[in-house]
């Protein structure tokens, strides 16, 4: 029964390489947006622009014809485990 997913499941592999790339790519720039933070004590929540931000991906996601609240939640997950790179690079430093 499983063996009729196996092309899909490839599929969902492929895609999932290519964004843990664009996940640590962002990853980094998170570290750098840390340092300027830190720098510049600027504080690592700024509640309108992740508003901002997750606005965007949503309305992205519908212009493409994908579902905006799956995109929604996804978003706040990253931006939520940004903030908390940010406070620890921050604290560190």
């Amino acid at each position: 029964m499983t063996e009729v997913l196996k092309p899909l499941r490839e599929k969902i592999d492929s895609i999932d390489d290519q964004l843990v790339k664009i996940l640590i790519e962002r990853e980094k720039i998170v570290q750098e947006v840390a340092v300027i933070k830190e720098e510049h004590d600027i504080p690592v929540v700024i509640p309108d622009r992740i508003e901002k931000v997750i606005d965007q991906a949503a309305a992205r996601a519908a212009k493409i014809g994908g579902n905006e609240y799956y995109i929604r939640q996804i978003y706040k997950r990253i931006i939520e485990l940004s903030c908390e790179l940010e406070n620890q690079l921050i604290d560190k430093a």
